[in-house]
């Protein structure tokens, strides 16, 4: 299970059930005030991933598959900040967030606003964007092998457990809820009540529609990816703080947030966050209710049945011919 599974204070100890005299009962666990703040960490950690990819292609049509490669990146510098300069990861935050937003801001100007602006259709656009992405993932991978070796790192950061009406949480999961909160909460201020936000949704509904009544495309093209990748950052930075940081660790959140902004509806923001929210707590509870092992079936059988049933996400709005 993503973002922790193996510390004292939960993951499979908290998961794990049996039945008979003086042991936990099925109801006991989806009763269990420790399983749902395994959930919230989880859940708040997948709308936050989701957010970022959907900021992009909402607005873009770009699919994203190095999203995950770019949280990897700032897990390895909030560790590299802490370890070299014991700079807390929180005083490191805004610094790693706009590490990762200069990233997006310069892989827009020098990869994909030519391809933006080339009059290509949006399942070309999309194909390209695709193709171009994976290159840069495996780029990026392999250049922080180099860099940095394959072993996991990992440092200790608000590690003392806490023990509040019965369940036992530590300080970075409490932080990272709080953190994803209110970030979440900013990137939806912002769309709604900013003038750079609401152009933002302007394009995301009808691209053509915005460059008529004169919103600057190019401007909130350049907006959306820093964003999207600052966003991303924080995920990033977050994640360190609690798990081992690999070269390779990107790849299952990329998956995790397709996952998500699917279910949620291509494009629409609020429904990424619940649905981060909703496959959070699907993960933790069909797992306490069978095994670990089952963890990928579960989770992408949902995927595909949403895919077949509502293939327009759970808070999308279908389209009529």
């Amino acid at each position: 299970m993503l973002f922790g599974s193996s510390s004292p204070q939960g993951g499979e100890d908290d998961l794990r059930f049996t039945s008979g005299v003086g042991c936990t009962t099925e109801v006991d666990v989806l009763l269990s005030p420790q399983l749902l703040f395994s959930a919230l960490v989880i859940g708040t950690l997948y709308s936050l991933i989701a957010v970022g990819l959907n900021m992009v292609y909402g607005t873009m049509r770009l699919l994203n598959i190095a999203h995950g490669d770019l949280i990897m990146l700032a897990a390895y510098a909030a560790f590299w900040f802490f370890t070299l300069t014991g700079l807390s990861p929180l005083l490191a935050l805004p610094l790693v967030a706009a590490m990762t937003a200069a990233i997006g801001v310069l892989l827009y100007s020098t990869m994909f606003r030519g391809q933006l602006e080339s009059g290509q259709s949006v399942a070309r656009l999309e194909a390209n964007s695709l193709l171009l992405f994976f290159g840069l993932s495996v780029i990026i991978q392999n250049v922080a092998s180099l860099a940095f070796t394959a072993s996991p790192r990992a440092y200790q950061y608000l590690d003392d457990v806490y023990h509040v009406a019965g369940v036992a949480m530590t300080g970075n999961r409490l932080t990272s809820i709080v953190i994803s909160v209110i970030v979440l909460s900013a990137v939806l201020a912002f769309l709604k009540f900013t003038r750079f936000g609401l152009s933002i949704k302007a394009l995301m509904a009808h691209r053509e529609a915005a460059q008529i009544v004169g919103i600057n495309i190019r401007g909130v093209q350049r907006l959306s990816f820093a964003l999207g990748f600052g966003v991303a950052g924080v995920a990033g930075l977050l994640i360190s703080m609690a798990e081992q940081i690999s070269p390779f660790m990107g790849f299952p959140f990329t998956i995790a947030a397709f996952v998500v902004i699917i279910l949620g509806g291509l494009g629409n923001i609020v429904g990424g966050i619940v649905a981060g929210l909703f496959l959070g707590f699907v993960e933790v509870y069909a797992v306490a209710l069978t095994s670990a092992n089952y963890r990928s079936i579960i989770l992408y059988g949902l995927f595909v049945a949403i895919l077949v049933l509502r293939p327009q996400g759970l808070l999308g709005k279908a389209r009529t011919a």
